[in-house]
């Protein structure tokens, strides 16, 4: 169990030894290669040091790795955009913490996520005035010029949704996601409204977990798996806690939490099912 940033290294760097290996290359050579010590190679392969997106690049090219979904996306892990610029929530580092904008790389880059909402709507789906009532009960006393720049961040992600291709969107949302009032009934109405219009995207699959389910495998809490287009190797378990994030990427529990969410389908209503329910809930809202 890890924290955002030590995950990026430990995945950053046994990509790159893997795709060392697979270039016929030991250590030492790819050291000379670049014109470094080895201990610096082996430092980035054990993810005991950060590596600049630069020296990313330089390894990817003595690799051979001309994939550039691959490519990108260990540029990302590294802190670039791929093209040496930044992403567009390097404009809010003032105000976002590390956590947070180590959740917002990796959901820019997978190519699917699966989430068990259990108290809100998932960020990606959440309307401006539903995400301000949220942000304002979740962060105490927050300023209002905070609040706004906290919603447009919010917002911001949801490019995610409408990229070529887009992410594939997997969720389950417990009944009290719909049934609390978040904002008044206005608002609630309208962010109802806009699940049902997201149910309807093909890239989005939306489930609802009944109250008449009884007790499920998901009432320890919410979660996130994320997974990548590239490599599973990457893929990871995002928990949220009120001050962090926890990244669980160990084998054993994207298993864990991937029977888990395959059991809470299951059990949830079919994605027909669960927009009519959204919408008879919405209209007595």
């Amino acid at each position: 169990m890890q924290h955002g940033p030590a995950v990026r290294r430990r995945k950053l760097g046994a990509e790159l030894r893997a795709l060392r290996a697979q270039s016929g290359l030991t250590s030492g050579e790819a050291a000379r290669l670049v014109g470094w010590h080895q201990s610096k190679v082996s430092r980035i392969e054990t993810g005991t040091s950060g590596v600049k997106p630069a020296d990313v690049r330089l390894l990817l090219d003595v690799y051979g790795v001309a994939d550039p979904q691959l490519r990108e996306l260990m540029l990302a892990l590294a802190g670039s955009d791929g093209a040496g610029g930044h992403h567009w929530w390097h404009a809010y580092r003032g105000v976002l913490p590390p956590t947070y904008r180590d959740f917002i790389s990796l959901e820019s880059q997978a190519g699917a996520m699966r989430t068990l909402e259990t108290s809100v709507v998932p960020g990606l789906l959440q309307t401006a005035e539903y995400a301000r009532a949220v942000t304002r009960a979740a962060v105490e006393g927050v300023p209002d010029a905070r609040l706004d720049t906290l919603v447009e961040v919010r917002l911001a992600r949801q490019v995610v949704l409408r990229a070529d291709p887009p992410l594939e969107l997997s969720a389950v949302l417990d009944e009290a996601v719909l049934r609390r009032e978040v904002g008044g009934p206005g608002v609630m109405a309208r962010q109802l409204e806009r699940l049902v219009e997201a149910a309807r995207l093909p890239q989005v699959r939306l489930q609802v977990l009944p109250f008449t389910a009884g007790a499920h495998i998901g009432v320890t809490g919410p979660f996130v798996i994320f997974s990548f287009p590239s490599t599973s190797d990457l893929d990871v378990v995002v928990l949220d806690h009120l001050t962090s994030s926890l990244y669980l990427e160990r084998k054993e529990d994207l298993q864990a939490y991937s029977e888990a969410f395959n059991t809470l389908q299951i059990h949830a209503l079919s994605p027909e099912d669960s927009l009519d329910y959204i919408a008879g809930i919405g209209g007595g809202a």
